[in-house]
């Protein structure tokens, strides 16, 4: 891509000449956005070190973040990274789905170095969205996608929120529409003594230990996945959580019978609530108000997802 010609993306429809030019685009080494079930991801093919180059390009990405792998099914994720027992049984029970596993990456595997910033694993994923699975078929490759946004900034959910986070840093969007979950995979790590969740999301905690039994209860060290920065999902404005009074100048989110300027699900239901978040967000950051306020959120099932979100947008 030449990046100096780059202008606005293009923004195609997800039919099938849309997928054709997308998989085109993407085996010769150029970053596309696609639409996930969570959000819209900035793919590009994980075994090309010049492609996964441009993914930190575009999004101004530290290079000690690593990214998620998207791959077709079971057996391709068994290309990359071992699978223990466990990993099966959560692929069994989650995959295609949002839920991206920190399994040990094979030695063979091919990947880009920077997909995994060094580390000896892999966070790899099978997706269920029906645009990427059509990629992912005609392509027949590994993706490396982040969210398609600046780092840091709030994430897309539709392929307009791209167009304008990746202004001249890309040329192509596949359009799928709006994102149905529209928050980032669960992460789940894998150690030798247990599982921890790396990063919350609409796969709970209570849903895996079903399957698993209870999570260690040490909290995560260092950067292993995405999303675990400190800062991260930022509408560029002061953010206050658990904002019981309105206050002047805030642009307010609300939940359930507090309306706000946003409501986030007028009904209370937590899984609209994430669905919604950053469409909220985005809101913000294009309102007049110089600053946010949100209501306070349940914090029981994906509402731990939800908080998770706000407390990095707030930090």
């Amino acid at each position: 891509m030449n990046k100096a010609k780059a202008s606005k993306p293009r923004i195609l429809p997800a039919d099938r000449a849309g997928v054709v030019e997308a998989a085109r685009r993407l085996l010769a080494g150029e970053p596309v956005a696609l639409p996930t079930e969570t959000v819209y991801g900035l793919a590009a093919r994980a075994d090309d070190l010049a492609a996964v180059a441009a993914i930190y390009a575009a999004k101004g990405r530290p290079d000690f973040n690593p990214l998620i792998v998207h791959v077709a099914d079971v057996e391709s994720a068994a290309r990359l990274a071992e699978l223990d027992e466990r990993a099966k049984r959560l692929a069994e029970a989650f995959w295609p789905g949002a839920l991206t596993l920190v399994l040990p990456r094979r030695s063979d595997a091919g990947l880009a170095p920077a997909v995994t910033a060094g580390l000896p694993t892999v966070a790899i994923r099978v997706p269920a969205h029906p645009v990427m699975r059509a990629v992912l078929a005609e392509a027949g490759v590994a993706l490396a996608a982040p969210s398609a946004n600046r780092s840091g900034a709030v994430s897309p959910t539709c392929g307009d929120h791209v167009a304008r986070s990746l202004a001249d840093r890309i040329e192509l969007v596949l359009d799928g529409g709006e994102t149905p979950q529209g928050l980032e995979s669960t992460i789940v790590a894998l150690r030798a003594d247990g599982w921890q969740v790396l990063r919350p999301g609409p796969i709970t905690v209570a849903a895996l230990a079903e399957v698993l039994g209870p999570p260690l209860v040490a909290a995560p060290v260092g950067i292993e996945a995405p999303g675990q920065l400190a800062s991260h999902y930022a509408p560029g404005k002061p953010v206050r959580l658990n904002a019981g009074e309105a206050r002047e100048g805030e642009f307010r989110i609300g939940f359930a019978d507090d309306g706000g300027d946003f409501n986030l699900s007028p009904s209370g239901d937590l899984t609209e609530a994430a669905s919604r978040l950053y469409a909220a967000l985005h809101a913000a950051a294009a309102a007049p108000q110089p600053r946010v306020a949100v209501v306070p959120i349940p914090e029981r099932g994906i509402g731990e997802a939800i908080a998770d979100r706000l407390r990095r947008a707030a930090a």
